[in-house]
């Protein structure tokens, strides 16, 4: 099953995340299909950026969104 997720990025206590398309059978941070965005949680503001063009249209395959990416999507 194809997921939309976050995988860390960054050094200790400084993370930032991609929102990238994989394989649910995956573990977090290994290969993914595309990286659709990133979001950066330590600066302020936080930073969000989404293309959701893409975002959609994995949707319209049938790709599920994991709650956080959900979340963040809906912002």
């Amino acid at each position: 099953m194809t997921v939309i997720r976050l995988t860390r990025m960054g050094r200790n206590k400084k993370p930032f995340y991609r929102i990238v398309v994989t394989d649910s059978r995956k573990r977090r941070d290994s290969g993914w299909i595309e990286s659709i965005g990133y979001y950066n949680p330590v600066v302020e503001p936080k930073v969000l950026k989404l293309d959701e063009e893409r975002y959609n249209y994995w949707l319209s395959v049938g790709a599920k969104p994991s709650e956080k990416v959900k979340k963040l999507a809906s912002k």
